[in-house]
């Protein structure tokens, strides 16, 4: 009757019931399987046995495999093993150029293109390393060891391609074999110093910067000389500008403000009663042609000051000096008074005229006398005032004269130039003739008496064509 051949597990060790007529051989699997009272079985028996000792051994896979086979790879010179579905390598990885086909979880693959080894993690190939392909050449992270006089010295070493970029290190120390570009390696990293390599990037905190040197690389790298100090005098060649209505703030106590709100600017002296000064230096010496005073909050100018355009005081004019102007155009006043001599003592005012010689012409009140009074060359008389002036000089001796309303002038006396004498030929003399004089001319006209009184004459006075002269008491 025939054989049935079954498996560890219990199941047919092929199909469809495992059975095998006697006197024949069944090649259902990778060796050959007897039937009762087959003859000549010795050298299939015999091959079968060497094929489990080599397990196979060929280039390609058994065609009639049963899970758990073992089969030596020579194309690989790998064991593998069929999971029911495929030969993997029982150790190591499997090594081909692409991905192996219902790998399962925990497999290896040397990847042969990159040289680089995968797992498989139940879902995807991840990589294991190295973490760059063979056409990269090294590049990433190696851990190296550095003889110094120290003694050696475990770092960190980046790699791109097959260049070393960096070291990162522990501690500082100085290398005994010569490393091309570290001469001396930092605590931290160190860059290679062949490759001008630098920093690039967004960095919240530095603890220092290197101001060796104001080179810039380019527009966007700025060398670290070329920033302006916070603890110390620096100097910009650059235009400052300060993009904030909060502006600038000078001083340890900050004094100084200039801020700006709605466009207008405003400089601020913020110390209660200290000054704000503008100096300038004349000839080597400090002077200060402008301050205001914190503690008065009055305006100082000193020097000459030059004001182009028009002026408005709204205020009070206080000039404690001398007021002049160079120009030779009239000053014009459109106010109808100007009061001179306010808040002081009472003293003599007035208007004062510079001449060419020594003295100078002058016309004030004189406040003693309650006269206006005028003159040069400290000479001074008074001035004519109208109520001074009278028509009655004989009953105002010493007053100045004015005509009557019927243009008389009534005097107590007078003197006047005179002529000695006269004759009524001469037409043209407007000088005052003498009593002398008048004496001669009443003779021309044939009278003998020349009689002055203070009543009118009577009958029987003086003879035909004399004079009489009467005299208002």
């Amino acid at each position: 009757m025939p054989y049935t051949i079954n498996k560890t597990d219990g199941g047919f060790a092929f199909s469809p019931d495992g059975q095998i007529a006697d006197g024949t051989v069944n090649n259902s699997t990778s060796l050959q399987l007897f039937g009762k009272s087959y003859s000549g079985f010795g050298e299939g028996l015999n091959e079968n046995l060497v094929k489990l000792l080599e397990n196979s051994a060929l280039s390609t896979a058994p065609s009639a495999p049963l899970r758990g086979e073992l089969w030596f790879d020579t194309s690989t010179n790998q064991l593998k093993v069929y999971d029911g579905t495929s030969f993997k390598p029982t150790g190591g990885s499997k090594a081909q150029s692409s991905a192996p086909s219902n790998p399962s979880s925990g497999d290896l693959w040397l990847d042969t293109d990159d040289d680089q080894v995968y797992a498989y993690t139940g879902s995807a190939w991840q990589l294991v390393g190295p973490v760059y392909t063979s056409g990269q050449t090294l590049s990433g992270w190696k851990i190296e060891t550095l003889a110094s006089a120290g003694g050696n010295k475990v770092v960190s070493s980046m790699y791109t391609g097959n260049t070393r970029v960096a070291i990162l290190s522990k501690e500082t120390f100085t290398p005994s074999a010569t490393q091309t570009g570290f001469a001396e390696i930092k605590s931290g990293i160190t860059l290679n110093s062949t490759l001008g390599a630098v920093f690039d990037g967004t960095n919240t905190q530095a603890a220092n910067i290197d101001v060796s040197s104001t080179t810039n690389s380019s527009a966007s790298l700025i060398a670290g000389g070329n920033f302006l100090r916070a603890d110390a005098a620096d100097t910009t060649t650059g235009a400052l500008t300060v993009d904030a209505d909060g502006g600038v703030i000078i001083g340890d106590a900050q004094e100084l403000t200039i801020t700006v709100s709605s466009n207008d600017v405003t400089v601020a002296q913020t110390s209660q009663d200290k000054d704000l000064s503008f100096t300038v230096n004349d000839g080597g010496v400090t002077k200060t042609p402008l301050s205001f005073e914190g503690a008065t909050g009055n305006i100082n100018l000193t020097g000459t000051t030059t004001i182009t355009g028009n002026t408005t005081v709204t205020g009070n004019l206080t000039i404690t000096g001398e007021f002049e102007n160079s120009s030779s155009e009239i000053n014009i006043v459109n106010d109808a008074f100007l009061k001179l001599n306010t808040g002081n003592a009472e003293a003599d005012a007035g208007i004062i005229v510079e001449t060419n010689d020594s003295s100078d012409a002058r016309l004030f009140y004189d406040v003693s006398e309650n006269r206006w009074t005028a003159g040069e060359g400290a000479t001074y008389s008074h001035l004519i005032r109208d109520t001074d002036a009278v028509a009655d000089g004989d009953a105002n001796k010493g007053k100045v004269l004015k005509t009557t309303a019927g243009g008389n002038v009534k005097a107590t006396s007078m003197t006047l130039g005179a002529v000695t004498s006269i004759t009524y030929t001469d037409t043209s003399n407007t000088n005052v003739p003498t009593i002398g004089a008048v004496a001669t001319l009443s003779n021309e006209w044939g009278g003998s008496e020349k009689t002055v009184s203070t009543s009118n004459p009577t009958g029987g006075d003086g003879s035909d064509g004399d004079f009489w002269f009467v005299r208002e008491a």
